[in-house]
């Protein structure tokens, strides 16, 4: 039976770049590998072709000897191509790092690790914004020997058991096995000599302070992102981020609920029968109030504007003033005899003077007498 065209298995263009060409086969190689097609028997035939073909088509030689001469310029025994796979079972194992996990050994160079750290903030603060400076644990690059990991004067050295690629490959059957290397670790290099400032690893624990600045109207579980500020990374990769998790502490009179502050007023109970103003707090000082007569403990007043403009919003929240009614305490006795006298006084029209209590007296009637 005839071969397809290489190009034609593949699905690419004659002129297709070998990134296309990389793409097209791992496409095909994830589709059609047996182990993901246990009752497909025809899976197996497909791949195979599959590999036959990208193995042409990834080796410049190769490729240009197909390209010329059709699948009679690659037959190993029409022209001699039988010196072994060249770059393909490299490029192989790489493709099948991305698909089963192994990993790109190729590349020793890792970004570092994003850190965290939980800074407590007071409530004016973030309502306001502020600057502050923070000490973390990190790790930097060593500058004994500028991150290299290997003494002054010396260099590292490529692993001379993966060569390299820091996976090396086992073979079980056709299907071939990548793992980390066990002599590099997966790093591609050896240090003969290691730095002895950072023994061999291009970094070192050091703390270092930083200049945060809070942006007005944070809230409680936000970030700041300082780029760049986490640890150092391996072998000349990019410094990973550090992201600052804000956190309120506790306010003495406050209770913050996004951009709307909460507070409890005790008020005495002639000011809230007689009515009355007070003076309550804000975040930009003092504001007056005024408590109409017969206000019930539980009445919620609000001051428009006096809350906190959150950092994504367009206006300033608001202040809900919670009335909480105070019973008075350390009587005197001309204030208890006061005080006994008024409530002799009421008890003759009680439905007007505690409409409340009265219906709820009245409820507890029926529930009874049903």
């Amino acid at each position: 039976m005839a071969k397809r065209d290489f190009y034609e298995i593949l699905g690419v263009n004659r002129d297709a770049s070998d990134e296309e060409i990389k793409k097209a086969y791992r496409k095909l190689a994830m589709k059609h590998h047996p182990d993901r097609n246990p009752d497909n028997p025809k899976s197996e035939g497909l791949f195979k072709e599959a590999k036959e073909a990208y193995e042409i088509l990834s080796d410049p030689q190769k490729r240009a000897a197909y390209d010329q001469y059709g699948h009679a310029g690659v037959d190993p025994q029409a022209r001699g191509f039988g010196g072994g796979n060249g770059g393909f079972g490299d490029a192989f194992a790489d493709i099948f790092g991305d698909i089963f996990g192994g990993g790109g050994g190729r590349s020793n160079v890792y970004r570092g690790a994003d850190l965290r750290y939980n800074l407590e903030i007071s409530l004016e603060d973030a309502a306001r914004g502020s600057e502050t400076r923070i000490r973390i644990p990190t790790l930097v690059g060593c500058e004994a020997c500028d991150g290299s990991g290997a003494r002054k004067g010396t260099q590292p050295k490529t692993c001379p058991t993966c060569g390299g690629h820091g996976q090396v490959r086992m073979q079980q059957g056709f299907f071939s096995i990548q793992q980390a290397c066990p002599k590099c670790h997966g790093t591609g290099r050896y240090i003969p000599e290691p730095c002895t400032t950072c023994q061999g690893s291009g970094r070192i624990k050091q703390h270092k302070t930083l200049s945060v600045k809070i942006p007005a109207g944070i809230d409680e579980g936000d970030r700041i992102r300082l780029s760049g500020e986490g640890e150092a990374g391996v072998n000349g990769g990019p410094a990973g981020d550090l992201y600052v998790q804000v956190h309120l502490k506790a306010h003495p009179v406050f209770q913050r609920d996004h951009d709307d502050l909460h507070c409890e007023m005790p008020v005495s109970f002639t000011t809230t029968a007689l009515g009355g103003e007070i003076e309550v707090p804000t975040l930009d000082g003092a504001a007056h109030l005024k408590i109409p007569a017969g206000t019930q403990t539980g009445k919620v007043f609000r001051l428009r504007g006096k809350g906190i403009k959150g950092v994504r919003s367009s206006s300033r929240g608001d202040l809900l003033c919670h009335v909480v009614v105070e019973t008075p305490v350390d009587l005197t006795e001309r204030q208890k005899e006061l005080l006994r006298e008024f409530a002799e006084i009421s008890s003759g029209n009680a439905g007007r003077h505690h409409p409340k209590a009265q219906g709820w007296m009245d409820r507890v009637r029926d529930f009874f007498s049903e």
